[in-house]
C-alpha cells in the first residue's frame, strides 16, 4: 500500500536549476534511510544522495557542492536541490526510502522516476 511519488523533473539549460520532491503515502508507521538515485540511457543505476531520519546526508562525488538532499519528516517528503546542472545530469531520477510499514517491518520501496533532462 506504500507509494513514493516523485515530481519536479523536466528540462532545463546546463548551469540551471531544479528541485524534485518524492511523497510517501499509506500505512507508513516510520521512514528511516531516504535518498535519490539515478540512470542514465546506457549505464547502471547509480546512488546521487541519500539522508538518514537523523538528517545525516551522503553524496556522490559527481554531485557534492550542487545538488542537496533534504527532509520534512512531518510529511514524509524528501527533495533534492539540483543546481549547476550539467549535461551528465541527464538522467531518471528515482526516489528510495526505507520504510517501516504499519503492521510489519522494514523493506525498501522505490519511486516511478522522473526524467530529468539538462540541455547544452
Amino acid at each position: 500500500q506504500v507509494q513514493l511519488v516523485e515530481s519536479g523533473g523536466g528540462l532545463v539549460q546546463a548551469g540551471g536549476s531544479l528541485r524534485l520532491s518524492c511523497a510517501a503515502s499509506g500505512s507508513i508507521f516510520s521512514i528511516h534511510t531516504m535518498g535519490w538515485y539515478r540512470q542514465a540511457p546506457g549505464k547502471q543505476r547509480e546512488l546521487v544522495a541519500t539522508c538518514t531520519s537523523g538528517g545525516s546526508t551522503n553524496y556522490a562525488d559527481a554531485v557534492k557542492g550542487r545538488f542537496t538532499i533534504s527532509r520534512d519528516n512531518a510529511k514524509n517528503t524528501v527533495y533534492l536541490q539540483m543546481n549547476s546542472l550539467k549535461p551528465e545530469d541527464t538522467a531518471v531520477y528515482y526516489c528510495n526510502a526505507e520504510i517501516r510499514r504499519v503492521g510489519g517491518g522494514s523493506r525498501d520501496y522505490w519511486g516511478q522516476g522522473t526524467q530529468v533532462t539538462v540541455s547544452s
